[in-house]
């Protein structure tokens, strides 16, 4: 069942400014952190280390000035930008409706995430792959298949069964949803779980409207 969503909803439930668990998301791995870190402290320096370096009644100084400090802050900017532009992903679409169906059926699948090389016992080069297990989700309704939904697993998402009732935003280029552009992350009422790869919707205010619509 698709409920299309009224003017004004949209923007609502999925910010143009990054929320709270968005930026978590966006903040990264300790190790997208600590390259953040270098980018913040190694740009921010070399740009205050200039603007002393130039003449002081030089124009330039407060702008090289502003430019660092603006490095310095890339760690809290940066997330919030990041968060923002995979926010204007889904809020572009000029349709958008609520969903609400079925798991038709759920997998696992390794996904490799990352590749590091390292040397063994005896000197070799090898490289080491980074597995993670994600959880693909198929969504149906009376009207057949929608789409599907993956997500890294972890032990709560055992209670994921076939025939769960699922929720969440389908967003199209056309007012018919002939065709299905993208899908926000999702609600199982029945177990109270939110599943997703990032949180694209104001979680409370998305369960707050499909009470009032899905009456």
């Amino acid at each position: 069942m698709l409920i299309p969503l009224r003017p004004g909803e949209l923007p609502r439930l999925i910010p143009a400014v990054a929320t709270g668990p968005q930026f978590n998301f966006c903040s990264g791995s300790p190790q997208k952190l600590l390259q953040r870190s270098f980018i913040s402290i190694i740009g921010g320096v070399i740009s205050l280390l200039i603007s002393q370096g130039v003449a002081i009644n030089s124009q330039a100084s407060p702008i090289l000035l502003m430019v660092g400090v603006i490095f310095l802050l890339y760690l809290l900017w940066g997330p919030i930008v990041e968060a923002s532009r995979k926010n204007a992903t889904l809020r572009r679409y000029p349709a958008a409706a609520i969903f609400e169906g079925e798991v038709a059926d759920l997998y696992t699948k390794e996904l490799v995430e990352g590749r590091q090389e390292t040397t063994d016992k005896q000197g070799r080069l090898e490289t080491v792959e980074n597995r993670r297990t994600w959880l693909c989700l198929e969504l149906e309704d009376e009207d057949g298949y929608l789409g599907s939904i993956r997500f890294p697993y972890n032990k709560k998402h055992q209670q994921i069964r076939r025939g769960a009732v699922i929720r969440c935003f389908v967003l199209s280029e056309r007012k018919d949803f002939s065709r299905v552009g993208a899908l926000s992350d999702a609600w199982l009422p029945q177990m109270k779980l939110w599943v997703g790869e990032y949180p694209f919707l104001l979680r409370p205010a998305f369960e707050e409207l499909c009470l009032k619509r899905l009456r």
